[in-house]
């Protein structure tokens, strides 16, 4: 059998709340609550579990999502018509943009407990221009 991920946690202020936000954004379902935690799976099978923390103790983490060009717009219309902050990059740089690394789309955006999310329509490296 090979290695693969099957789930990680994700401390949150409020787990129920990020959970439904990025399901939200990335077109995903919310699991049922499982002791602290509250699922999101994604297509490959790996489950997003999140569990309320203490909010002082949270250290902000960064996670990628790989979408197809029509997950990718409608998660970014999501984005803006929610008002959420997203850049173009991942030191916030360039607020309110997108970029076009390896020819395909990306955005970074900030989850309620200041996770990056990062939606991407090509993986890095794959080839095609940046920008």
């Amino acid at each position: 059998m090979s290695v693969e991920l099957n789930h990680t946690i994700i401390h949150s202020r409020d787990n129920r709340a990020s959970a439904e936000f990025l399901a939200d954004i990335l077109g995903l379902r919310v699991g049922d609550e499982w002791g602290p935690f509250i699922p999101v799976e994604t297509g490959n099978g790996v489950t997003l579990d999140f569990a309320t923390g203490d909010p002082d103790k949270i250290v902000p983490q960064h996670y990628a999502f790989l979408v197809s060009e029509e997950e990718f717009d409608a998660g970014y219309e999501k984005i803006k018509q929610w008002g959420v902050r997203h850049f173009a990059d991942p030191y916030m740089k360039r607020p309110d943009e997108i970029n076009h690394n390896d020819g395909g789309r990306g955005v970074y955006f900030l989850d309620p407990s200041g996770h990056a999310m990062e939606m991407i329509t090509r993986p890095y490296g794959s080839g095609g221009s940046s920008s």
